[in-house]
Parts: structure tokens; sequence; C-alpha cells
């Protein structure tokens, strides 16, 4: 079966980066575009950062512009996200996910990770 798995969540202070890894299994991971998405409690799910499955194409939601960076190592079938200048707001479970689509919607995504959580103290 699928299997997507994220680490690297942890509490960090306001102003300082962390960085997230999602390690995929079960599936030809080259194929998938892969996404991040986070959801803080009560809230909607949101679309963090979107990458091709080449790397040749990202999308960043409006407030991760300038400060996150999606990569992904197709030959280690991982997919990161380095997140800089952190913020109280950034506070929330980050997912990753894979689909067939180039999409900014979550509903467009196939697989999805458990989740890693993030806490950023101000």
């Amino acid at each position: 079966q699928v299997q997507l798995v994220e680490s690297g969540g942890q509490l960090v202070q306001a102003g300082g980066s962390l960085t997230l890894s999602c390690v995929a299994s079960g599936l030809l991971f080259s194929s998938y575009v892969m996404g991040w998405f986070r959801q803080s409690p009560g809230k909607d799910r949101d679309l963090v950062a979107v990458i091709s499955t080449n790397s040749g194409n990202t999308l960043y939601g409006d407030s991760m512009k300038g400060r996150f960076t999606i990569s992904r190592d197709n030959a280690k079938n991982t997919v990161y996200l380095q997140m800089n200048s952190l913020k109280p707001e950034d506070t929330a479970v980050y997912y990753c996910a894979a689909g067939l689509s180039y999409a900014t919607k979550d509903m467009l995504y196939l697989y999805w990770g458990q989740g890693t959580e993030v806490t950023v103290s101000s």
C-alpha cells in the first residue's frame, strides 16, 4: 500500500527555521506531484506548497512565499519543506500529499501522510 510518512515537526521559536521531510513508499514516486498542506484546529486545510514531478515547477501559498521552499529528491522518494522566518501563525499540523495533477486543491490529491506537528512560539 501507499504510505507517506512526515517527520521533522517540533517546537520552534518565532523567527527560527525548520525542515520537514516526507518519505513515500508503495508508489512510483517520480510519477507523482507532491504537495504540502497544513491545518490548524478548527480551520480548513490550506495549501503550503506544490512541486512538480521533476522539480521543474513550484507553487506556494500566499503567506509562505519568500519564507518556505519545497524540494524533492526522487532517488530518495522524499519531499522536503524548508521553513524559514517562522511565525506563530505557522503553527499547524503539516501534511504531505501525492497526486497526479499539479494542483492547489487538496481534494485533487490521492494519498496523504499522517501529518507532523509544528508549533511556533512567540
